[in-house]
């Protein structure tokens, strides 16, 4: 709407120096301004008065409805996972059952087995006794044929020999469902909740260790160390942790972004500490599981076996999970909780967190 023109009186026109020439404000000129202003306020008044009768309405329904999508969401993919975690659970279960009544028929059948074979020995054993006391060289000779008849049939009865068969097969519950969400559900309340520092006795003479006891940097040429400390690793880039895990499940992350050649895991505090034999070589002795990095290459250490891990793209953050009951160590990319590699093992002492660097740093992180 255009507003009705002013009827102001006209003053007489006004010089206004300015950079050397004169400028004339007339009634006109500053009315059209006025009006111009006007103008501007009721396109702003209308843009506001839109957002809050418009936009902000619209925006407050899109957000109702993310959120109620949200909700549906969340709902319907813990059912599907319920309804899945239930159908693996019966499967699992009935496996288990089918599994305990084997062994158990099993047994059922050696004790069988062994208890007529007892009856047939000690029969045997009675006869021969009675065949010793009461007859004399000729009738020994004369039941001769009869004496090796019987105990004949004792020569067919085997010591009882150790059986597979005999014993519960606890592999009939793997499964890589269950097996992925076990350890994401405990990645997710455990990983990096335990408070590892690095044990500064134990550090080679080719890393350097920050004052956090927190960060290994690989330096070439030894550092001047006391190299006659017996916790010491005296050739390998090789460290232990302050404290050792014998119990219960514990995680705990490494960003090794910065580095190219590595290798994070457990052993345990026999690992040997002196030389540059194999048994002192993490990954290379049947005391130590590492997760392996050089250059492109990863890899699964124990005992000497390597297995080789086929990555996409080098994580810049570990996690190293151990579950010591359950006799299992695995390694994951924390920033997914993607499990890169597991390993079955029955420890029988306590595990350190063990690390080494042969390229720039890794650190813990808390």
């Amino acid at each position: 709407m255009e507003l009705p023109p002013l009827m102001l009186p006209v003053p007489p026109l006004t010089p206004i120096p300015a950079l050397g020439f004169h400028v004339f404000w007339t009634p006109i000129s500053r009315q059209n301004k006025i009006v111009d202003r006007c103008e501007q306020l009721q396109l702003q008044s209308a843009a506001i008065a839109r957002h809050v009768d418009e936009v902000l309405p619209a925006k407050d329904q899109g957000v109702l409805n993310a959120a109620n999508a949200a909700r549906e969401m969340v709902i319907q993919r813990l059912i599907f996972v319920g309804k899945v975690c239930e159908s693996e659970e019966q499967r699992l279960l009935e496996k288990v059952h089918v599994e305990e009544e084997r062994a158990q028929q099993s047994i059922l059948a050696q004790q069988a087995h062994w208890s007529e074979a007892l009856q047939k020995l000690s029969a045997l054993r009675t006869y021969l006794v009675d065949v010793i006391t009461k007859l004399d060289d000729q009738g020994l000779v004369s039941a001769e044929q009869e004496i090796f008849e019987r105990t004949e049939v004792a020569e067919g009865i085997l010591e009882p020999q150790e059986s597979p068969k005999l014993n519960f097969n606890p592999s009939c519950v793997q499964s890589p469902l269950l097996h992925r969400l076990w350890a994401s559900a405990v990645l997710c309340c455990v990983a990096g909740s335990q408070e590892i520092h690095i044990d500064e006795k134990t550090v080679s003479p080719h890393l350097s260790l920050s004052e956090d006891k927190k960060t290994l940097t690989f330096i070439p040429k030894k550092a001047k160390v006391d190299l006659t400390c017996p916790e010491r690793f005296d050739h390998w880039p090789n460290a232990l942790a302050t404290a050792a895990f014998h119990s219960g499940v514990c995680a705990w992350k490494i960003r090794v972004e910065q580095s190219c050649a590595y290798k994070l895991g457990v052993c345990y505090s026999s690992l040997p500490r002196k030389g540059s034999g194999n048994e002192t070589r993490l990954g290379f002795n049947a005391v130590s599981w590492v997760l392996s990095r050089y250059d492109r290459e990863f890899r699964f250490l124990h005992a000497g076996r390597a297995r080789a891990l086929e990555l996409l793209r080098a994580p810049a953050e570990l996690g190293v999970l151990v579950d010591f009951a359950g006799g299992e160590v695995l390694f994951y990319d924390s920033e997914s909780c993607a499990i890169l590699f597991s390993h079955k093992e029955t420890f029988t002492e306590p595990l350190y967190p063990v690390f080494a660097v042969a390229h720039q740093s890794i650190s813990l992180v808390q």
